[in-house]
């Protein structure tokens, strides 16, 4: 299929599914706004006005204003192909402008300076990264509508250390995510299929800074990093790695097309994580444990067989979705209880990409 042959009609699709709710799919949040105003960040004030000078230097800034030419450097793709890559940006463009929205929301209301700074930085950066890659897609005749985006999603309240916990995870690993397939399609430039993967690299040093910025507020705060906080610390590892584990999983052509092996790169991109991760949170998952790949490959593939029965009518299939539902949940527990790998937190925050 050729990308530019598609209808108008796909627009609608892409809202459609950027709107609709599943375990996988990005979420919008709200938190406690008057909690935000009391963080105190004087503990890590030097590395947070250094970090606040590269926030406004926006070094970033000239590379998600250059146009680009998809119709002369897009490669012809397989109906299955364009679909799973399809899906691939309408998840990026909706997380990218959920953390947009979140951000403005906190800037909006938030009577904290240094906050409210932050936030600004932040929403400046998602929007950009949203609005490039709609851009990108409209060129196509595929765009996600994000005002009616913004308006019809569901929004779900997080209290802010979770908000905390997932935001420096999610910055943390899609820099991860980014910079691996960056670097891979530096060396197979002959797997590019599509112009997009060259503004990845700006792309991730963006999430990269965000994530530093929610770390620096978590060591200001290290109530958020002991006692019973590191079990919810240990939650989010888990939720996110395999949430991530089990997305990919359902993109096969996705990652043939780039010439990688999904398994390999989840688990490429996890070690990555948890070495950045070092530089806040005092344990890390233990990736390496062989038990870990078996869980989430069970995982795996009990959403494809949930996602089976989500295809078929009648009491028979829901009742084994929900018995799968549970299945998953087991192995969800399993998996958490994995003994973990403690680490002691350096003095120093804030750590440079070296990946």
């Amino acid at each position: 299929m050729n990308a530019t042959t598609l209808s108008n009609a796909v627009t609608n699709d892409s809202t459609v599914k950027a709107n609709t709710e599943s375990l996988l799919s990005p979420r919008f949040y709200k938190t406690n706004y008057d909690a935000l105003d009391r963080i105190n960040v004087d503990p890590v004030r030097e590395e947070w006005d250094e970090m606040m000078e590269a926030f406004e230097r926006d070094e970033n800034r000239d590379h998600f204003r250059q146009e680009v030419d998809f119709e002369n450097d897009v490669k012809e793709m397989s109906d299955s192909l364009y679909k799973e890559f399809l899906d691939f940006l309408i998840s990026s463009i909706t997380a990218e402008y959920s953390g947009c929205v979140l951000y403005q929301e906190i800037r909006d209301r938030s009577n904290n300076p240094d906050i409210k700074q932050l936030m600004a930085y932040m929403t400046r950066d998602e929007a950009r990264h949203a609005g490039f890659l709609n851009k990108s897609l409209n060129n196509f005749g595929v765009a996600v509508d994000l005002g009616f985006l913004k308006r019809a999603k569901k929004y779900k309240y997080f209290k802010p250390k979770y908000i905390y916990y997932a935001t420096y995870l999610s910055e943390k690993i899609g820099y991860a995510r980014y910079i691996t397939i960056f670097r891979h399609l530096e060396r197979n430039p002959d797997k590019r299929f599509h112009p997009i993967f060259k503004w990845f690299e700006s792309w991730c040093n963006d999430e990269y800074r965000h994530g530093e910025a929610f770390a620096l507020i978590m060591k200001s705060n290290p109530h958020l990093l002991s006692g019973l906080n590191k079990l919810w610390v240990r939650f989010f590892l888990l939720a996110v790695y395999a949430t991530m584990y089990v997305r990919d999983h359902t993109r096969p052509e996705l990652y043939e097309a780039l010439g990688m092996d999904p398994t390999e790169f989840d688990l490429r991109v996890f070690d990555i994580t948890s070495e950045i991760s070092k530089q806040i949170f005092p344990l890390t998952l233990d990736v390496d444990n062989p038990k870990f790949k078996k869980g989430l490959d069970r995982l795996s593939k009990i959403n494809v067989e949930i996602a089976k029965t989500k295809k078929q009518k009648g009491m028979m299939p829901f009742m084994r979705r929900m018995g799968l539902s549970v299945l998953a949940s087991k192995e969800f527990v399993k998996l958490y209880f994995i003994p973990v790998v403690k680490n002691e937190l350096p003095d120093r925050v804030t750590v440079a990409p070296s990946w």
